[in-house]
């Protein structure tokens, strides 16, 4: 058949719930041949991360979409987008007027895959785990509003809060609160390697060498008990060295559907392509990507560093050279499409110009020019990283105003490297935990930030951030999400780049391609299947 591109429409904000998919893991293709992935993401245990795979401990898309197939939660993302839905639970809500009382129900029947029944009791130890092991990751800090899990019975587990939490049923569809068997998991310690135990739709098998996984085997799960409905009975996830030899796997037949990260190459040679059998899904992504700072490094510690930086950067020619139509400006930590967003640094910089940067860094008494290294990862944003950076480089030091240069880490150095200060300026990326204003900014600016920041803002932390939660209708949490945007936008501890689309080539044999992918970059192997409408 001819290459085609399925354009999914945008989220709209989180106003209305929408159905989860029906149906449980009953039903299912024929049960041919196994679905083979491929994706560039890299899966290293080292002595900087030995646990890459424990929910405690991972904290990067790729290892969530490991768990995510494997470890289940009490809340899921419908497939449709909208509010969470319970999983594991089948029933979970508020039960105050406060939001800070949260209780949920287990299903009938819930089992590990090893046979062993789930209780509350298995819940509750779970998420109190992260919590106490506090993982350098960073990841415990979705669950910092729980001040105590309590069960009743087998199957209840009630959560209070310290303070109203309206995101709270989201941060339970995330796999730090995936429910994992004492008997696997140390109460005070990480698992090492690569084994993962749950309830999911899928088993676990993985393929490691040399302390890296290369071939990660799901093989569906006949004791899971949720609401996907699983359309295939194995998936094979291979990791690749680079996108091009996953394009020429993929072309070849050797892999049947292929995830991140493509190259803006790759994406538009197949989409342009007239004839063949790979299809490519186009969908709305909610990924960001952003520099991040050091404020305490003596290079970027005046804000009028960074602000001049934030003048300087011109977003639409690091888009249209590097991207393309695959990506757009963005003027906020929070995306264009999330309820809240607002234009602050467009609103205050407008646009780049070297004049301003220049007065700025005179006013502050700062010598010229300022000399700088950005930092990037070589190996898990994908190909055309490199040239971002390239990009960036020479906006900056074509004003004269600085001396910029740029050194490529692969991921497994570079991000212990940046969690422990040792970069000033860094680029990052981000895709979201849950599709919310609150997890594009608390991440960066709350206590035990995921990137590891000391910038402070106590009207962020002690005001503007619990305020916003307080609000189960989103959009009238604006005004306060607007004000933590705007001080972003002042203080610059993070400077907002781009947000991206999402790809999912495949060859025409697979279906439920539309799916494969939600706007959060979750991996839904479940939707994959030979002759199963998606």
């Amino acid at each position: 058949m001819n290459r085609k591109t399925l354009v999914l429409p945008a989220v709209i904000g989180l106003l209305a719930p929408v159905l989860a998919a029906c149906g449980g893991s009953d039903s299912g293709s024929d049960g041919g041949s196994s679905i083979v992935v491929g994706t560039t993401d890299r899966f290293t245990a080292s002595k900087d991360a030995p646990a890459p795979l424990d929910p405690a401990y991972a904290y990067d898309v790729g290892s969530w979409n490991i768990l995510r197939q494997t470890v289940q939660t009490l809340m899921i993302q419908p497939k449709g987008e909208g509010d969470p839905v319970p999983e594991a639970a089948q029933s979970c809500g508020f039960t105050d007027s406060g939001n800070e009382r949260y209780a949920c129900k287990l299903r009938d029947g819930l089992k590990f895959a090893n046979g062993d029944a789930i209780t509350a009791e298995d819940v509750k130890f779970s998420i109190d785990r992260a919590r106490a092991i506090k993982a350098d990751s960073g990841v415990f800090a979705l669950l910092s509003t729980i001040d105590t899990v309590e069960t009743q019975g087998d199957n209840e587990v009630i959560f209070h809060l310290k303070t109203a939490d309206a995101t709270f049923p989201f941060k339970l569809s995330t796999p730090v609160a995936g429910i994992v068997n004492p008997d696997d998991y140390e109460k005070d310690k990480l698992r090492d390697g690569f084994d993962v135990d749950g309830s999911g739709p899928y088993t676990l098998q993985a393929e490691v060498k040399n302390d890296e996984l290369v071939d990660a085997v799901f093989t569906k799960n006949p004791d899971y008990k949720g609401t996907l409905q699983v359309n295939n009975e194995k998936i094979s996830m291979r990791s690749f060295e680079d996108a091009d030899a996953m394009g020429a796997a993929l072309e070849k037949g050797d892999i049947n559907v292929m995830t991140r990260t493509m190259s803006p190459k790759q994406i538009d040679k197949l989409t342009n392509a007239t004839d063949g059998d790979i299809d490519v899904v186009e969908t709305a992504g909610l990924e960001i990507r952003y520099l991040g700072f050091d404020t305490d490094a003596p290079s970027v510690k005046s804000k009028a560093v960074r602000q001049a930086m934030a003048q300087i950067i011109n977003r639409s020619e690091l888009v249209a050279k590097v991207y393309g139509s695959q990506a757009e400006p963005l003027y906020s930590m929070v995306p264009a499409s999330i309820t809240g967003h607002s234009n602050a640094f467009f609103n205050k910089y407008g646009d780049p110009n070297v004049t301003k940067a220049k007065a700025m860094l005179s006013a502050a008494n700062v010598t010229t020019p300022v000399k700088l290294t950005l930092h990037y990862t070589t190996d898990h944003y994908g190909p055309a990283t490199k040239q971002e950076f390239e990009v960036l480089q020479k906006q900056l030091n074509d004003t004269g105003l600085f001396d910029v240069g740029i050194e490529g880490t692969p991921w497994d150095t570079f991000r212990p490297a940046e969690q422990k200060g040792e970069y000033d300026v860094y680029g990052m990326g981000w895709f979201p935990d849950f599709p919310d204003a609150d997890n594009y900014l608390a991440p960066f600016l709350d206590k035990d930030n995921t990137i590891g920041s000391p910038y402070v803002n106590s009207e962020i932390r002690n005001t503007l951030i619990p305020d916003s939660r307080r609000e189960a209708d989103r959009l009238a949490a604006s005004a306060d999400l607007t004000d933590i945007q705007d001080i972003v936008a002042d203080d610059v501890p993070v400077l907002p780049l781009w947000q991206g689309k999402q790809y999912v080539a495949a060859r025409d044999d697979v279906t439920g391609t539309a799916y494969a992918l939600n706007s959060s970059s979750t991996l839904q192997l479940w939707e994959l299947g030979r002759g199963v409408s998606g």
